[in-house]
């Protein structure tokens, strides 16, 4: 099996995981925990049932368009840079990520209107698995474009 396909079945896998315990656990809570209702589950957590119509923290809710315009941006620019840097070390990881969290919150968009957030931290607003997918690709993104970076700074050094 070639690299690039490891790559594009890797990300896959990664992306099929996220979606799987992002939407497990969105039902659930919706199942058990009305909207608005919060619960301490241990110190400094708890477990709240929030509608999200906007994008990370709230932002643009409402929005409608400018939210499906923001996040397909995002995600074409997200593989376009996967499907010409397929041989790069660990890129199908924040790539999985990424694209699970995505579509995570945007299957709730399309079925409920809204995204459900049910993780409560002191003094930062409520978020869900896919947030935290999003989150952790992000720094495995820049963590694998860094690696790149010195990679190719290491070979320039080497001639």
């Amino acid at each position: 099996m070639s690299v690039r396909t490891r790559s594009w079945l890797r990300a896959g896998l990664v992306l099929a995981a996220v979606v799987l315990v992002d939407q497990v656990a969105k039902a659930a809570v919706r199942g058990s925990v009305m909207v608005g209702e919060e619960d301490s589950m241990l110190p400094g957590i708890t477990l709240v049932h929030v509608r999200n119509s906007g994008v990370a923290f709230g932002a643009f809710a409402g929005g409608g368009i400018v939210v499906v315009v923001l996040v397909a941006g995002a995600l074409a620019a997200l593989l376009a840079y996967f499907v010409t840097h397929l041989d790069r070390r660990l890129v199908w990881l924040p790539t999985g990520l990424l694209l699970g969290g995505s579509l995570g919150n945007i299957i709730d968009r399309v079925r409920d209107g809204a995204v459900t957030d049910f993780i409560k931290l002191p003094h930062w607003p409520a978020f869900n698995v896919a947030d935290m997918a999003i989150t952790f690709g992000v720094l495995a993104l820049v963590w694998v474009l860094e690696q790149s970076e010195r990679d190719h700074g290491s070979a320039r050094r080497a001639r």
